[in-house]
């Protein structure tokens, strides 16, 4: 894996990529040691966090590795990038969706475990009645990201 630390308003951000995409975005710095590889695939994800960041952009469109995970995790994994920009579902909405309507507290545990956080929008997942809870970024961080979609989507409507 390559690695960069890219900072955000939400603090530094850890990306790293392999050989087919962005595998991991992590929330704080990794120590990258003297050699800080470029990468074209880094580089395009950089620019493209800065741009949803600046409100600029509202889908990504990065090639994506994820190779870990349980058969439900990558359901929820990839459930959660059906969830449209601007928009929150919660903890059980996503498990009907997914055709099991008691595993709520399950999808909370893969959205735990999501490698690729923002990219694969884990902060668009709530509790029950809108509750902010449970976000690897923390709660703040979480806030920050529904409240930036939220203002987007608004400004956006109105043009």
């Amino acid at each position: 894996m390559r690695w960069s630390v890219l900072d955000s308003p939400v603090g530094e951000l850890s990306l790293a990529v392999d050989d087919d995409g962005l595998c991991r975005l992590r929330f704080g710095a990794i120590d990258l040691g003297p050699d800080r590889a470029r990468d074209e695939l880094l580089t395009a994800a950089e620019e493209q966090l800065k741009a949803y960041f600046a409100g600029e952009l509202t889908q990504f469109d990065l090639p994506l590795s994820v190779r870990s995970g349980s058969q439900f995790e990558r359901a929820v994994w990839e459930r959660l990038k059906q969830i449209p920009y601007g928009e929150m579902q919660t903890y059980g909405d996503v498990a009907k969706a997914l055709g099991d309507p008691g595993a709520a507290r399950a999808v909370g545990v893969a959205c735990n475990r999501n490698p690729i956080a923002v990219v694969v929008p884990c902060h668009r997942v709530v509790g029950a009645g809108g509750k902010m809870v449970g976000f690897g970024g923390g709660i703040p961080t979480k806030r920050f990201l529904l409240e930036l979609e939220a203002r987007i989507t608004l400004e956006t409507a109105w043009l």
